[in-house]
């Protein structure tokens, strides 16, 4: 981008409600470089969920990656100006790889999570995937892993700091957190 002079005021505006959205504790934002080819103006996020917010040697429970997309003139496979581009990543109990709807209820995070918007969606696709890992020779004695992807977008409108705090709520979904109601602080982990 160039001069904040050419930098449309419906991206600005975006770029000061994703600024201004608190979010969860355990959900560590940091800006990272967005694509530069899909739209002409981007932003991307990426965070990890960590247990006990503010400890810094609590283990990552999820990550994932937040784009927001704006093309004035829109696309068409978007419906819209601007298009929420979101991955989430997270390691499961093991007994939950044997499950075989664990693809359509991870779905159903990503469904509820934008249920709960207060300002406008549509256009939502997605994926989700499910690596199920066991070892075997010398690293047998190692336990499996369960771990699972979803990618999803949506055209997003209205006051987008919201669509990041869906976001959120689906990274934290996935993480396996307790949801917590608005106004209310989680307090850390016991040792």
């Amino acid at each position: 981008m160039t001069a904040d002079a050419e930098v449309p005021a419906p991206f600005v505006q975006a770029l000061r409600a994703l600024r201004d959205r608190r979010l969860r504790g355990e959900v560590r934002l940091t800006e990272v470089p967005a694509p530069a080819r899909i739209a002409p103006y981007s932003v991307a996020l990426s965070a990890e969920v960590v247990a006990g917010a503010g400890d810094p040697d609590e283990d990552e429970l999820a990550s994932g990656r937040f784009v927001l997309l704006h093309d004035p003139a829109g696309q068409e496979a978007w419906d819209g100006t601007f298009r929420a581009v979101t991955l989430v990543r997270a390691t499961l109990e093991p007994d939950m790889g044997a499950d075989p709807l664990l693809c359509e209820a991870a779905w159903t995070w990503v469904t509820d999570a934008l249920a709960e918007l207060p300002v406008a969606h549509r256009a939502l696709g997605g994926t989700v995937t499910r690596v199920v890992s066991q070892s075997f020779g010398t690293l047998a004695d190692r336990p499996s892993q369960v771990e699972v992807e979803i990618r999803a977008s949506w055209t997003a409108e209205g006051d987008l700091g919201e669509h990041l705090a869906a976001w959120a709520t689906l990274l934290c979904t996935a993480a396996g957190l307790p949801p917590v109601p608005e106004g209310v602080t989680a307090l850390g982990r016991r040792r």
